[in-house]
């Protein structure tokens, strides 16, 4: 079971359109890219945090960069080593 509590005020306003803050680049292993993603969390500092399920790796958005993201964990392949998922 899952469950995601969001705070979102009652006069939220919303965009018109949408904006890619993650990838947006197809499908690949850049850092500009995600393959598969699974799960996702943004912190309070706004941070969003991806994990890329098909490069093994965690990925990581600072609030206000959408160029390229940070490996975080992970990366290095499937494994049981300190730099893999």
């Amino acid at each position: 079971m899952f469950s995601l509590l969001v705070n979102i005020p009652a006069n939220a306003n919303w965009a018109q359109n949408g904006v890619t803050i993650a990838g947006g680049h197809g499908q690949g292993g850049a850092t500009n890219q995600l393959n598969d993603p699974y799960g996702l969390f943004v912190d309070d500092n706004q941070t969003v945090v991806i994990a890329d399920f098909e490069n093994h790796r965690i990925m990581q958005w600072k609030n206000g960069d959408t160029t390229n993201g940070q490996v975080v964990a992970g990366g290095n392949g499937y494994g049981n080593g300190l730099n893999q998922l």
